[in-house]
């Protein structure tokens, strides 16, 4: 029986006597250590940031009577492990992208990025008041997890090939290494799609496992080193327009907090998100003029290949429908995102426009 029947059926079947039986939350009492697991390598440029900033942000905050310690990925479980650390109890909390974690309900994607979906500014727009984060939380209740937003990439690059792509038709047979549902409606244009850990990649691109990459941006492609490898950069990416980063906590372990350390998470999970996204934004430009500069070659791929994109997108995220939850989701994050992309299309987008022009 899932955790929302048995609150279900306890409320509504007990009589008024069973319910003066039912106890108030038992709150732990003193200084208490949460192990946090994550999917980042240990100083991996901006995503490890926001982990150590969640982390740090709520221990400082309860002045060490919740203290977190991080865990890298490979420090104690892997990568995409984490997750069932989490809901199995080995940890009390993972710092990750949710859309590693489509295999257990391809809803979490939404909750990281979808293909064709929302910017940065339209995903907190759903989250916060829309309507995003309590669908987070009523999918988090099914695997015992408590969900909030904890980071944010900004907008990603459409990634790193070791040639140029003049069509969809180059996509046949390419190695690249894309997770989430991006990665799913690559496969549909032919690539043959890998999944791996941020700390792995490098190496992958290096020995010739992969042919191409996507990361993140500028700022955390140069720490990574893929300027030493290929040349080929693609600025603008279909997959991941302003890819959300979570912190989740096991639902027992966050139900015995005290209502106190319980809002401390969600506030250090919400200043890490902000925080983390200006990082990003402020660090790509010159990280991009540093690119260039060694010689990489800046492209935008051409409307042929966004067109077959968009179809294979469409494609994938048609295919989950048949999930109430799902369809729910993508229902509520489409219409969100509409409605948000209307106003700022023409008030920010029209000013963005003419200021450049003006200025230069």
């Amino acid at each position: 029986m899932d955790r929302r029947s048995f609150l279900r059926t306890s409320a509504l079947g007990g009589t008024a006597a069973a319910a003066s039986t039912l106890a108030a939350p038992a709150y732990a009492q003193g200084n208490r250590t949460l192990t946090l697991v994550t999917t980042w390598g240990r100083g991996l440029a901006g995503v490890h940031d926001s982990a150590q900033r969640c982390a740090d942000t709520i221990t400082a905050m309860t002045d060490g009577a919740l203290t977190v310690d991080l865990k890298a990925a490979g420090e104690l479980v892997g990568a995409f492990e984490v997750f069932d650390a989490v809901t199995s109890g080995q940890a009390d909390m993972y710092h990750g992208a949710d859309y590693y974690f489509v295999g257990q309900h391809p809803g979490y994607a939404f909750f990281t990025a979808v293909p064709f979906g929302m910017t940065a500014q339209e995903l907190v727009n759903w989250y916060y008041h829309d309507g995003g984060h309590e669908l987070h939380d009523e999918l988090g209740q099914i695997f015992g997890l408590k969900s909030f937003l904890g980071g944010n990439t900004g907008a990603q690059a459409g990634g790193w090939f070791s040639k140029e792509i003049s069509g969809p038709e180059d996509f046949n047979g390419l190695k690249f290494r894309m997770p989430g549902l991006g990665g799913e409606a690559l496969g549909r244009m032919g690539a043959s799609v890998q999944n791996l850990p941020g700390s792995e990649v490098y190496q992958a691109l290096a020995s010739g496992a992969i042919d191409g990459t996507e990361w993140i941006g500028p700022w955390a492609d140069e720490k990574a080193g893929f300027q030493e490898i290929t040349k080929f950069y693609y600025t603008a990416g279909f997959h991941e327009p302003g890819a959300g980063l979570s912190l989740a906590t096991n639902r027992d372990v966050y139900e015995s907090l005290s209502p106190a350390h319980q809002k401390v998470i969600e506030i250090a999970a919400a200043e890490s998100h902000q925080w983390n996204l200006a990082q990003f934004l402020t660090n790509n430009g010159a990280a991009l003029q540093r690119l260039q500069s060694a010689g990489v070659k800046v492209l935008e791929f051409p409307d042929t290949v966004w067109d077959a994109m968009g179809a294979a997108a469409d494609e994938t995220l048609q295919q989950y429908m048949g999930d109430d939850l799902y369809k729910r989701i993508y229902d509520s994050a489409m219409t969100s995102m509409k409605a948000s992309s209307g106003w700022l299309t023409r008030s920010e987008g029209v000013y963005r426009t003419q200021r450049d022009r003006i200025l230069g």
